[in-house]
């Protein structure tokens, strides 16, 4: 009786849990406690690295040295030709009046669970509400993208991985820039691009990237790499499997991603506001009147401004931009512009 009891109440708390929200505020206190349970589990495995390490022969610490300042050197070397790039490619934003972010922020995060479930690809960080961390934000480890925050807690997360069955994702061929959705198939070592014409310019071994539609995932890291391109004639689409570049089962330490958190409105807004006030400080004096909502001071009379074109010998091809708003010309306005004479000041009107 005690057993029939537990398994009702158990499948009523279930129910209520995936129907309801009334269980979240438990699911988040229960989370705190078994924060302390993750910590005592991986007490062993991180006892034993550390004694490992401080074990370790000499020599194989010596090589291991010589080997990173290698790679230290080479690096440096790449980051010299890095700066030079990501200076250039803010200017040519700036020309380009965009606003999105060329370096995000981003802060690390360490894996201390998984999903048991085998039909579902998740994973536990630790890092929560408190960090700072949003539903939704970007996941990434040293390789690429591995997924996004589908469950918050003060101090833990949820990740739901690229491959989960219901996870998808827009990309886009770094070669050409060709657009797809990439969609998760279950197995942690394949995706799947849906709807792909089968004359689409898609070809193995081609690197796809995040595209940034959606605003929900940075545009330009990296996601998978084509394996498999199969083309049926009778099948308006054709079969394209990739491989994650993400090590989605051997990664321990991801980076969360801080994106931009301003609407594309607001983006927008900011950006031609911008613009404007750059175009303000780069006119010459006397030619704000020029700028739409400027407050200077109005453009000489229309006699004045065709002076300067008639003293070089030159027509001008457009009337001055202030001519509609200004006096109309004269006759005798035309000869005294011809001979260089200042014109009388126009007559006001009454």
């Amino acid at each position: 009786m005690r057993v029939l009891v537990l398994v009702v109440l158990a499948i009523t708390l279930m129910v209520v849990d995936a129907r309801f929200t009334l269980l979240k505020p438990v699911r988040s206190q229960m989370g705190l406690v078994l924060m302390e349970s993750y910590h005592i589990t991986d007490l062993p495995q991180s006892l034993w690295q550390g004694i490992a390490s401080q074990f370790g022969s000499r020599t194989e610490l010596i090589a291991e040295n010589e080997k990173l300042k290698t790679e230290a050197l080479l690096m440096q070397g790449r980051v010299q030709k890095l700066a030079a790039l990501t200076e250039q490619n803010v200017r040519l934003r700036e020309l380009l009046n965009s606003s999105a972010l060329v370096n995000e922020k981003v802060e690390v995060a360490e894996l201390i669970g998984v999903d048991p479930n085998p039909f579902t690809h998740r994973i536990l960080i630790n890092k929560g509400e408190r960090d700072g961390v949003v539903l939704g934000q970007p996941v990434l480890d040293a390789r690429g993208l591995m997924g996004q925050v589908v469950e918050l807690m003060p101090y833990t997360a949820r990740v739901l991985l690229l491959t989960d069955t219901t996870h998808s994702i827009p990309v886009q061929v770094n070669r050409n820039g060709l657009r797809a959705i990439a969609s998760g198939t279950g197995n942690p070592e394949r995706l799947e691009l849906r709807h792909v014409a089968d004359t689409a310019d898609i070809k193995e071994g081609d690197l796809l990237v995040s595209s940034g539609l959606g605003q929900r995932f940075p545009a330009g890291y990296p996601v998978a790499t084509v394996k498999e391109v199969i083309h049926d004639s009778g099948q308006p689409f054709a079969i394209v499997r990739a491989v994650p570049t993400a090590a989605l089962n051997r990664s321990r330490y991801l980076l969360l991603v801080f994106t931009d958190s301003r609407t594309p409105e607001q983006r927008a807004t900011d950006a031609a506001m911008a613009q404007e006030a750059a175009d303000r400080q780069g006119l010459p004096s006397g030619a704000e009147a020029a700028v739409p909502g400027s407050t200077a001071p109005a453009a000489p009379a229309p006699g004045a401004a065709a002076a300067t074109p008639a003293s070089t010998g030159q027509v001008p091809a457009t009337p001055p931009a202030a001519a509609p708003a200004a006096p109309a010309h004269t006759p005798a306005a035309a000869p005294a512009a011809a001979s260089g004479a200042t014109p009388p000041p126009p007559r006001e009107r009454h």
